[in-house]
């Protein structure tokens, strides 16, 4: 059973405080907005609850007692702990952060239209992209999730599939290529990014199935980010072989055109996380948000172009 503290009067012990720090009861009392008189009221009040002395009074100023110093200390302390945690009640609740890693075309052209509706639904959390083809350590400080292309076997982690991977040879469509014979008078633009375990897929693989005649697959410019193949087919530069979720929007619009196959099926992308935070409510919030744009991006895919 808890029992009562055995303090003397707040209003005495408050008024002793600011009059022991100010060593004058004419400004303590002007702090606390009362009058010189009733500061020392209470301070003498105060010494005779305690039976001593907390002052030396002198003409000029208050001299503290080393009671009165002792006594001063810890209630100054105790005031400022009550400011700061009361100050604390009132300020801006702290932000939260989840970082995520995925690869520079996922981020752009998958992930950040939607920052928006992620936004609106969780306005206290910061999300903060990991931009990386490499593999990066989920140890919530490097990263906390990741987006990433492969086999969905990563001791230690969660593995949520988001969508399989399809890549197909994307274009401008003012090239007006139509047949894969043609492919031999254009320029290959390839996608080779550095630190990668899962560069497999690639022109030299696509001609494997193709077996377009004449066809040079190691030239045309070699490009180690996504988004840069990405552009240079938008300008009509060559011909990417892409992943086709990443461009949807793009074959969606006509800005890019799929002429012909044949597609190469590779790997899925997935959203990992230690399993040991798989109930981390800032994961799952972030986590709900990526699987719900991984179901619309896949279910916005059109149909594959016929193979020529």
């Amino acid at each position: 059973m808890s029992h009562p503290r055995a303090l003397p009067s707040l209003s005495a012990l408050r008024a002793f405080e600011a009059a022991a720090r100010h060593r004058s009861a004419k400004l303590a009392a002007q702090e606390l907005s009362v009058t010189p008189t009733a500061i020392s009221h209470q301070v003498r009040q105060l010494e005779d609850t305690l039976g001593l002395a907390l002052f030396v009074r002198t003409p000029r100023q208050l001299v503290l007692t080393v009671q009165g110093q002792v006594l001063q200390k810890a209630l100054t302390e105790s005031f400022d702990a009550m400011v700061q945690a009361v100050a604390g009640l009132h300020a801006a609740p702290a932000r939260q952060t989840v970082t995520l890693s995925a690869t520079p075309a996922v981020v752009a052209r998958w992930l950040l239209p939607g920052v928006p509706q992620l936004q609106a639904r969780h306005p206290e959390l910061d999300l903060r992209f990991h931009v990386s083809h490499a593999p990066v350590p989920l140890d919530g400080v490097t990263a906390d999730m990741a987006v990433r292309y492969g086999r969905g076997q990563w001791p230690g982690l969660v593995a949520e599939k988001l969508f399989d991977t399809l890549f197909v040879p994307a274009c401008s469509p003012a090239l007006g290529l139509r047949r894969r014979a043609d492919l031999v008078r254009h320029t290959l633009l390839h996608f080779e990014p550095l630190g990668a375990k899962s560069a497999d897929i690639g022109w030299a693989a696509w001609q494997k199935r193709a077996r377009v005649p004449g066809l040079d697959v190691q030239a045309g410019p070699v490009f180690s980010d996504e988004t840069l193949t990405v552009s240079a087919a938008l300008a009509g530069q060559g011909v990417a072989l892409m992943g086709r979720v990443l461009v949807e929007d793009e074959l969606r619009r006509g800005t890019l055109v799929q002429p012909f196959g044949p597609g190469l099926q590779g790997q899925p992308f997935h959203l990992v996380y230690p399993v040991q935070r798989r109930d981390d409510p800032l994961l799952r919030a972030v986590r709900d948000w990526v699987l719900e744009g991984g179901a619309l991006s896949g279910a916005a895919a059109p149909p594959a172009a016929p193979a020529r």
